[in-house]
């Protein structure tokens, strides 16, 4: 056995463990159990302990090309009782289980990227109804959006507005019902900043469906093409709220930010969302809405900074990838100034689905401009 490996797979596997959507903490005892090959690479087999009362459990870490102390990711445990005569088998099928998984997340991540650009929001009406004309002059009045094709037949339809504008298909319908089950509501008790987010929501009875297709504009203008609609959306009578980046936005609040347009600034307000909770051991934030410009969603765990130190930076951090179109890659460091260097690590999210960058924030190491 490599013992220099095998310590270094034990040391992924007891971070593995402590993750908060596993044990949440370090193992009481953690052993390694076995070794096998599999694909051409090579795995360890561990079975470890909750607490020192518990069974014993099985896990696996691997995908060790050679002599080599950095794996491929196949690090797991299904929380299932470690059985000595199974286990190897039982870690083989771990092992599938998860090479699977990643062959699926590729594919998503490659659907994802041909999707990235085309933006959706929700604006939340008391009564399903609209005044179709005066959204039309309100576009054309505030942000100079004009109908290439005005006697289109799409539009002639009472509940759908299309419009043809420099490459991009915008549609706005009016859908004479609430968005379905718990969905809006849940997405307004994320709103910190809006305490009464699910009671407004609550009552919403229709909605607008604003969504952006664009083919001949860049991602940047198609996201700023929404922030256009939906804040010329807003000023329906009965508008109650955005549903928009897994949250729910007030309506004066999006029409605020949408006005950061007209100053020729990007409204990253109204495009990503910066979610914030405490946890055991300090602050924590999450973006929503950078996938939608093809970027990975970013994470900041139990920081010291306080909850308006992190807003910011986090802000000011997707701000810069989006106008810069710059790749965050797992391993560098990022910084704004040549003395900080904040380390950038890609694993499963926490506040987010699927993986997200995880960005080391220390307040005491940024400096006031």
């Amino acid at each position: 056995m490599n013992q220099v490996q095998m310590n270094a797979a034990k040391e992924e596997m007891l971070n593995w463990l402590a993750h908060p959507q596993e044990l949440g903490a370090e193992p009481a005892e953690l052993e390694c159990a076995g070794e096998f090959d599999l694909h051409d690479l090579h795995y360890y087999i561990f079975k470890y302990k909750k607490s020192v009362s518990d069974k014993w459990l099985l896990g696996v870490c691997g995908g060790y090309a050679g002599n080599e102390l950095e794996h491929c990711g196949h690090v797991f445990s299904e929380m299932e009782e470690y059985n000595t005569d199974t286990a190897e088998q039982q870690a083989i099928d771990l092992v599938e289980t998860i090479r699977n998984y990643w062959i699926e997340q590729a594919k998503q991540v490659e659907e994802h990227k041909k999707k990235a650009g085309n933006f959706v929001s929700f604006v939340l009406l008391e009564k399903p109804e609209w005044d179709k004309a005066a959204l039309q002059q309100i576009l054309q009045d505030e942000w100079g959006i004009i109908d290439a094709e005005p006697e289109s037949a799409e539009n002639d339809d009472e509940n759908s507005l299309i419009i043809n504008y420099q490459g991009a298909m915008l549609n706005i319908a009016l859908m004479p019902g609430p968005i379905p089950g718990n969905e809006a509501t849940e997405a307004a008790a994320e709103n910190y900043m809006w305490q009464a987010a699910v009671q407004q929501t609550s009552q919403h009875t229709g909605h607008l469906l604003v969504a952006v297709l664009g083919i001949g504009q860049s991602i940047i203008e198609n996201g700023e093409m929404l922030v256009k609609l939906t804040a010329a959306a807003c000023k329906q009578p009965g508008a109650l709220g955005v549903y928009a980046n897994g949250v729910v936005y007030p309506p004066d609040y999006y029409q605020h930010f949408a006005g950061m347009l007209k100053e020729n600034l990007f409204p990253i307000y109204n495009l990503v969302w910066f979610g914030l909770y405490k946890s055991k051991k300090g602050f924590c934030a999450y973006t929503n809405g950078l996938q939608n410009f093809g970027f990975d969603e970013i994470e900041v765990l139990d920081s010291s900074a306080n909850p308006n130190e992190l807003h910011d930076f986090l802000s000011d951090i997707a701000n810069y990838v989006i106008t810069q179109n710059v790749l965050l890659q797992d391993g560098e460091t990022i910084g704004f100034s040549d003395e900080e260097k904040l380390p950038i690590s890609k694993n499963r999210g926490v506040a987010v689905p699927g993986e997200s960058l995880k960005i080391a924030f220390k307040p005491c190491v940024r400096k006031s401009n």
